[in-house]
């Protein structure tokens, strides 16, 4: 059963801050600080991880004597502990004596506060004494000191791209569907896939590095255990789903195309089989290889904290020998993985690189060379990709040249497609920049909340393009039909991520208001 707690505490800032979700710079002082934890399931040991968090900050004027509870990230908490070391452009000086008013659970705040501006004051126009001979003396390094991974806020844009990905999959999922158009299935060498399995690296890299910083390396494996749980759950439940509609369907048809007779004809066997991750029915593919890359993600992310740049090698080299071998791993009862992960992890490790590394190389992207070559390689991709599809780009091409790249190699990740995404990489980082205000429209803030939920989304996406598919075929596989259902499931996706945010939002901060009533923290099973 699930546990939860809250557990309050005061956190002491000692120079002005600022949290990403709060717009605006708080002043220096005690902070409460209220975070509902739950209990990490199938641990060994007690393990408890944040779920939600709020902080009583004062009110911006003109009510700025009195106090408010705002729900803020865990991770933004942690990175606003570190002094700020500038001042951002636009921010004027804190005056302390406007928030002397506030409540506060630390009685002696006003005199914190007090002394925290008249130290100030006594520093202010000071010269810095340098000794001689700590200037002569250089600095040692810290032996086993590990690089944070430390950034600004949340990026929307990684939820915003895993969202956008999640409805492009649900497309290209439906056969024959026209809104594959809206996709990147027809234009290139790539899709969706890749799309999703690098913004997963990304997340998996700043979410398990700030679990490191916060709660070391038995926190990071906790994750990963819990995080490779809830996906292997999840593919079992999709699994014995899709089963269920394709026998109430009772068309022999769908149980060859989504690969479910056998599961129907022989349960115990498939089932067994599912198991051990080596029977995939159609369209669930991405979930085995997810519960793989979690469960060695704490060793990968390690390595990369290390020697970043000889992990990234290892992966290009595991790459490249599945290229020329041919390796792969064994499914039932077919030969390989749909996705082979000795092949599509380089792309799971490029984005974990890309957190630890992308300082060093993030200059070089949106360089007028780097454009340039994307830009050619994705026109050349387009018009090869169209010949495949329609008959006039075929003057253009060289048919000869066609039906030698076609089709491409998607299980191994075929390398004119990674550099297809490559292209594509380069393109969104120039074009999107991080403070893009396009990033707040409806559409893509729907795109974010499904993007916050990908594994819940991913999963009915998967059935939605199942009932999309059995819809075409027993009712009309007109066009209208086709669009319809493809607005239809898009919307259903929205809906259910908004829901399940709210839901996860919502009861945490009533508790959270009731924990600061109460002034204890509290064990509460659920």
């Amino acid at each position: 059963m699930t546990m939860t707690r809250s557990r309050s505490e005061t956190v002491v800032f000692k120079h002005p801050f600022r949290i990403a979700s709060i717009e605006r710079l708080l002043p220096a002082g005690s902070y409460e600080v209220i975070t509902d934890e739950e209990s990490m399931e199938g641990l060994s040991f007690p393990s408890f991880r944040p779920v939600a968090t709020m902080m009583m900050v004062p009110v911006p004027p003109p009510r700025s004597s009195s106090v408010e509870m705002v729900t803020i990230s865990s991770i933004d908490l942690f990175d606003s502990r570190e002094p700020m070391r500038w001042r951002p452009e636009g921010d004027a000086p804190v005056d302390l004596a406007n928030h002397r008013g506030m409540a506060a659970p630390n009685t002696d705040i006003r005199r914190t506060l007090a002394q925290i501006e008249s130290n100030a004051k006594a520093l202010r126009g000071r010269e810095l004494q340098r000794e001689p001979e700590l200037l002569a003396t250089p600095a040692k390094p810290l032996v086993g000191a590990l690089p944070g991974l430390k950034g600004l806020g949340r990026d929307l844009r990684i939820d915003a791209c895993r969202g956008i990905a999640l409805w492009w999959i649900f497309l290209d999922h439906v056969p024959n569907n026209v809104g594959s158009w809206l996709t990147l299935l027809n234009y290139g060498f790539s899709d969706a896939a890749e799309v999703f399995m690098f913004v997963s690296g990304v997340t998996c890299a700043l979410c398990y590095g700030k679990a490191r910083s916060c709660e070391g390396w038995t926190g990071v494996i906790g994750r990963t255990l819990w995080r490779s749980w809830d996906i292997y759950v999840a593919f079992l439940m999709l699994t014995l789903a899709c089963a269920i509609m394709v026998y109430l369907a009772g068309d022999g048809r769908f149980a060859d195309q989504s690969n479910t007779r056998i599961l129907l004809e022989h349960p115990g066997a498939t089932l067994a089989h599912a198991a051990i991750l080596q029977y995939h029915p159609v369209n669930t593919d991405v979930l085995p290889i997810f519960v793989l890359y979690h469960l060695l993600f704490a060793p990968l992310l390690w390595l990369l904290l290390r020697v970043p740049n000889v992990t990234l090698g290892a992966s290009l080299l595991l790459y490249a020998l599945v290229q020329v071998f041919g390796w792969t791993v064994p499914a039932w009862p077919n030969s390989v993985w749909f996705f082979n992960p000795l092949a599509w992890q380089l792309l799971v490790v490029l984005g974990a690189w890309c957190v630890t590394e992308g300082k060093r190389f993030r200059p070089w992207v949106p360089s007028r060379t780097a454009i340039v070559l994307a830009v050619l390689y994705l026109v050349v991709s387009l018009i090869i990709a169209l010949s495949w599809r329609i008959q006039p780009p075929e003057t253009l091409v060289r048919q000869t040249l066609a039906k030698l790249l076609y089709p491409l190699n998607k299980s191994d990740l075929d390398p004119l497609r990674l550099l297809h995404f490559f292209a594509l990489a380069i393109l969104a980082v120039w074009l999107v920049p991080r403070n893009w205000r396009g990033l707040t429209t409806p559409v893509m803030r729907a795109a974010i909340r499904c993007g916050e939920n990908s594994l819940a989304i991913y999963c009915l996406g998967v059935l939605l393009a199942l009932a999309s598919h059995l819809a075409l075929v027993d009712i009309s596989e007109g066009i209208a039909m086709q669009i319809a259902l493809s607005l239809a499931g898009i919307l259903v996706m929205i809906a259910a991520a908004t829901l399940l945010s709210s839901i996860r939002i919502k009861p945490r901060q009533k508790r959270g208001k009731y924990a600061l009533s109460v002034g204890n923290s509290r064990n509460f099973g659920r």
